[in-house]
């Protein structure tokens, strides 16, 4: 087999701008954007430093793989400008095969600025993700591998979900997947279709109450805050392991019969972004290699809470003996 595993979705150079003067505004009343920041409108705030990375949802999470000692592969679609090739030598110097890469004319690569609250190591993502809208998966060129892990899509992703879902029946490969919050806002009914078909359903919290909200049945806010319920509520719909992250307060892994809940560890954090990619890489690398449910969450938050510690979602990412070393 070529692959281990083929990560399909973004790949995307990430700016960062680290600042103290927004103010983050707590709305418990709102399940999906409990916390707030603001800015004045009109002002300008200065930022002392910034900072660069490898982003984008598929690229994060292939490095952190490959980190770990899996054969991967990233499937995205960039521009053909000076980004490009940027982003195509950071993805080879952390050991990921670039091959599948593909290029849009008269494009521009994709780029997210990430403000970046000091006070929490929250972040708000503004991102242009306009060279991946154009990605056409082919199914001819990801069939030599044994697991896909889906990130984010764009553009026509129903075709692109379809394409993969198909390839995995027809040639056996397992699925992983982190399915974003824009595609749960544009076609959830979707988004559900597909959860049956899915060895492993990476959510964090919000995501997850977004899919439960989408079912024809409507709950009360106390259930839908509960990690247990959702978990259940989506296992469910089919898919064989649920895994659910909350960022500080760690993640839950389900898969029909115990609930298994691992806290996130307190670290000096600078910054969240990339915090479930580093997480989800972990987890799926100690998955295919063969850990259980509980090592497979020691993994998960052991990577994450190290990535915190670092602006991007590259620099922290963990080998097998330096997570075997915090556990």
């Amino acid at each position: 087999m070529k692959y281990e595993i083929i990560c399909l979705g973004s790949a995307c150079k990430d700016v960062f701008f680290p600042t103290a003067e927004g103010k983050v505004i707590d709305a418990p009343e709102d399940l999906l954007a409990q916390k707030k920041i603001e800015f004045e409108l009109g002002a300008k705030y200065k930022i002392e430093t910034r900072y660069e990375a490898l982003g984008g949802c598929a690229a994060n999470v292939a490095c952190g793989l490959s980190k770990l000692g899996i054969k991967t592969a990233c499937y995205s679609h960039i521009g053909d400008d000076g980004i490009a090739q940027w982003i195509k030598n950071e993805l080879q110097k952390n050991g990921v095969d670039t091959n599948l890469m593909t290029y849009e004319k008269n494009c521009p690569s994709d780029m997210s600025a990430i403000v970046i609250d000091k006070s929490s190591a929250d972040r708000v993502i503004f991102s242009n993700q306009k060279a991946n809208s154009f990605l056409e998966i082919k199914p001819e060129e990801i069939n030599e591998t044994r697991w896909y892990f889906i990130g984010d899509l764009h553009g026509d992703w129903e075709k692109d979900i379809d394409v993969i879902f198909d390839a995995s029946e027809k040639n056996n490969i397992k699925v992983a997947w982190n399915p974003r919050g824009v595609n749960i806002h544009e076609n959830v009914k979707k988004i559900i279709e597909c959860i049956p078909k899915t060895e492993i359903l990476f959510l964090n919290k919000d995501e997850s109450i977004e899919i439960v909200s989408g079912l024809e049945k409507k709950f009360s806010a106390e259930e839908m805050n509960q990690e247990e319920f959702l978990a259940k509520k989506i296992c469910e719909l089919g898919a064989k392991t649920i895994v659910i992250t909350d960022g500080v307060r760690g993640a839950w892994a389900y898969e029909g019969k115990e609930l298994l809940f691992i806290p996130g560890r307190k670290v000096n954090a600078v910054d969240s972004t990339g915090a479930g990619d580093s997480f989800g890489s972990a987890y799926l690398a100690a998955c295919i290699k063969g850990k259980n449910m509980k090592e497979c969450l020691e993994w998960g938050i052991a990577n994450s809470s190290n990535s915190v510690q670092y602006y991007g979602s590259i620099e922290g990412l963990l080998t097998e003996n330096e997570i075997n070393n915090k556990a």
